[in-house]
């Protein structure tokens, strides 16, 4: 009596690899998208940082339009910021919206916001 064990084969089928492959690539392009919005934003945020030094609303709105120009940044400009004081510090503030067309009628909507430190 010899007994032999039938060995399974173990893995992932081909559809679920190409399952898996798709939702890979879709994530990709989705995050390819949304990466530069993410590095624009950091460039708002050094923007703000350095326009706080503004003694008036004017000059801060005016040191932040340079730095935009310097950084390209194109989502927010000077009249969007909202000046406020602190104290005897000045901290400006923004917030804005990024809207990525994936497909058809689907958007992805990212909100911005922060301010100085």
């Amino acid at each position: 009596m010899n007994f032999q064990l039938k060995s399974r084969q173990q893995g992932v089928s081909f559809i679920g690899l190409i399952f898996v492959a798709g939702v890979l690539a879709c994530a990709g392009v989705i995050g390819a998208q949304v990466f530069p919005t993410a590095v624009e934003y950091q460039a708002v945020l050094k923007a703000a940082d350095k326009a706080k030094v503004g003694s008036t609303p004017l000059d801060v709105r005016t040191i932040f339009d340079k730095a935009a120009q310097i950084d390209d940044i194109k989502s927010i400009t000077g009249k969007d910021l909202e000046i406020t004081k602190e104290g005897d510090k000045v901290v400006v503030s923004f917030a804005y919206t990024k809207e990525i067309h994936l497909a058809g009628p689907a958007y992805l909507l990212l909100k911005y916001a922060g301010k100085s430190k």
